[in-house]
């Protein structure tokens, strides 16, 4: 690209854009703070099992179930203040998992105010992506917001390993950072200009003309139990990797990353949700053989790069819930349906999370940690055949764009 035309893009984004893409860049590098230290910092100030890790899943994801319920409760805050609130929330929850677990309840208590906030912002930055994206660039929008939190991750996971390596760092070094970032976030969040709220209409109604969008985040919650608990503490538990092997992974996920979201973007609205859901579902497959069987088979330092490479494609797929976001919007009869859906659907996505999350660590325990990876192989089979079921209406697809030229932000 080149410079001129560089300069033009830049000068021309909104002052909204502009705060929401800082704000994004800034929850990126405090979630990978956090990202890249809970693991080991459960692990070395509580010695959880596989079980037990499994358990705290529940508070972590409850409040993605009660998301649905959150956000129609505070209706009257609208999307930009919400996802200021939520920020604080984040902030103010991780600040005491550092500084207050003096035990594993209150840690737990502290770890559900912090899961709260982000799941919050969940709908919330997606629904405020797609609104600042032009018609028929959805999927190139939300992929730019994506690398831009992808780049935010680097940022913040190359700080813990500088930091853990040659800076002395501790968990509470990290966590008090995030805060700080989080705390960042929620001004930027509240600068940006107020929309007009309304009570909402459907927030607490589930319609079956989306019933597919349930479906899909059924499979996504599931699935996502994998990325989020198994894989980490295969490399922590398993591999016995320090603090500063995730956080390197981490990294080298978000350089990847970079320029994986928006060519992922690109790719939805060329060629549709069906096709990159089911790439995705196979893509699963493979990375749950490696997880669960590349020890069993390999030398432990064959297989250890291989569960990296794994965790690097897995950290890529996880992207793919964005397809879900923008077929959600595709086929929706209202817009005022669309962050009342996409909360909704993060609710079903949690619930089926926990079930997981306390199935594998079951499983784990008792059979093995290759029967948890089986279990997510079964998932992505089940979602090939779902994603193969999608169908965009004529008339939306009569507006897709097939060539993507570079638009004016």
């Amino acid at each position: 690209m080149k410079p001129a035309t560089l300069h033009s893009r830049i000068s021309n984004i909104s002052r909204e854009l502009a705060l929401f893409i800082t704000a994004s860049f800034a929850v990126g590098m405090a979630a990978s703070l956090v990202d890249s230290t809970l693991n080991n910092f459960l692990n070395d100030t509580f010695s959880l099992n596989g079980f037990q890790r499994s358990f705290l899943e529940f508070p972590r994801e409850f409040p993605g179930v009660i998301v649905l319920f959150v956000s129609a409760a505070l209706w009257f805050l609208g999307s930009r203040r919400l996802g200021a609130f939520a920020m604080l929330l984040a902030a103010l929850g991780i600040f005491l998992i550092g500084f207050s677990s003096s035990s594993y309840g209150l840690m737990v208590i502290f770890l559900f105010i912090y899961s709260n906030g982000n799941h919050l912002f969940m709908p919330v930055a997606t629904t405020i992506g797609m609104e600042l994206a032009a018609d028929g660039r959805t999927g190139r929008r939300l992929g730019q917001l994506n690398a831009i939190r992808n780049l935010a991750t680097i940022a913040g996971s190359f700080l813990v390993f500088i930091g853990f390596k040659f800076l002395g760092f501790t968990y509470q070094h990290s966590f008090t950072i995030a805060a700080l970032v989080f705390t960042a976030a929620a001004v930027l969040m509240f600068l940006m200009k107020p929309e007009k709220s309304a009570p909402p209409r459907t927030f607490l109604k589930l319609r079956k003309e989306y019933t597919l969008v349930y479906a899909l985040a059924v499979l996504a919650g599931s699935r996502k139990q994998i990325f989020i608990t198994f894989a980490p503490w295969v490399i922590v538990t398993i591999f016995n990797k320090p603090t500063q092997t995730i956080a390197t992974l981490v990294t080298i996920g978000g350089v990847i990353g970079i320029l994986f979201q928006p060519f992922l973007g690109k790719a939805i609205d060329r060629y549709g949700e069906r096709m990159i859901l089911s790439a995705e579902a196979v893509a699963l497959i493979f990375v749950c053989l490696g997880y669960g069987f590349s020890r069993s088979v390999l030398p432990e330092n064959t297989a250890f790069i291989v569960v990296c490479v794994c965790y690097l494609l897995d950290q890529m797929l996880f992207s793919v819930s964005m397809a879900r976001s923008t077929y959600m919007k595709k086929i929706a009869l209202d817009p005022a349906d669309i962050q009342p859906a996409l909360s909704a659907s993060i609710s079903i996505d949690h619930v089926f999370s926990i079930s997981v999350a306390l199935l594998g660590g079951v499983i784990w325990n008792n059979f093995g940690f290759q029967y948890v990876f089986l279990l997510g192989m079964l998932i992505a089979v089940i979602n090939f055949f779902v994603a193969r079921r999608i169908v965009i209406p004529q008339s939306i697809k009569a507006q897709t764009p097939v060539t993507l030229p570079v638009e004016r932000d």
